[in-house]
């Protein structure tokens, strides 16, 4: 595990896999207004950045209990950047979407998290690839698509402090906020990410659409994971 573990209670157990983390550099201002003032955006080289995650779920289940197949295994995609406090670096979610409804309303209710409804479908092709697609379906939430695909390229490695691979992948924290602005912090506990290279082809994305930006063009960074096995601890207040 990574060497943040904290003592406080894992409740949550899961599965990441084929997962693209799909980057752009993105002006601090245009984030601001999305994010309580008490957290701090982080900035590599004096950008902040943006980013799109596609994958699937599997084994998605309190702790202690086994998965039920029906509700532990979706696609899910989000929409993020990277805040800290307390010199704790974390990832903040525009957005969450997932074709679970019951993950979503779970998520909203106990961990503060922005999930959607979503029609979703991600399938494995030859050499490696995936394609993706997702469209929100969630009442009264702003529409949002991603069509596209994407595959690894080249050998896996574990990123090196000091890169923009490892500070935008190795955060062992969410940062979430309830509805009256309340800020909560969500520990994960997992191994480092092995990553490789990615390639990826996007013939719809409007999930930024939700901060009013959108990118001028094709990710700047692309990385892909194969698989990522997680615990979650329940969310804690941060106090102002």
């Amino acid at each position: 595990m990574n060497s943040q573990d904290t003592s406080t209670l894992r409740v949550l157990a899961m599965g990441w896999h084929d997962l693209l983390l799909a980057h752009w550099r993105v002006p601090v201002e245009v984030l601001r207004a999305h994010i309580p003032p008490d957290l701090t955006i982080d900035t590599f080289e004096g950008h902040a950045w943006i980013g799109l995650v596609p994958f699937r779920m599997s084994g998605v289940r309190p702790r202690m209990l086994p998965a039920l197949p029906p509700f532990s295994a979706f696609p899910e995609l989000n929409l993020r950047t990277y805040v800290s406090t307390r010199g704790r670096p974390g990832v903040w979610f525009f957005s969450l979407d997932a074709a679970s409804w019951l993950a979503v309303r779970a998520a909203r209710a106990t961990f503060h998290l922005p999930y959607f409804d979503a029609r979703m479908t991600c399938r494995s092709e030859g050499d490696e690839a995936i394609e993706y697609t997702s469209e929100r379906t969630h009442r009264n939430a702003p529409p949002a698509r991603f069509v596209g695909g994407y595959r690894p390229v080249g050998a896996v490695f574990q990123s090196r402090p000091g890169t923009l691979e490892h500070w935008l992948t190795e955060r062992y924290c969410l940062y979430a906020a309830d509805p009256a602005g309340r800020v909560y912090r969500g520990d994960v506990q997992h191994r480092p990410w092995s990553l490789r290279k990615a390639e990826a082809r996007f013939d719809v994305c409007d999930m930024t659409r939700l901060i009013g930006w959108h990118p001028a063009g094709a990710p700047e960074h692309l990385l892909f994971s194969r698989d990522l096995w997680v615990t979650a601890s329940w969310p804690v207040r941060i106090d102002s």
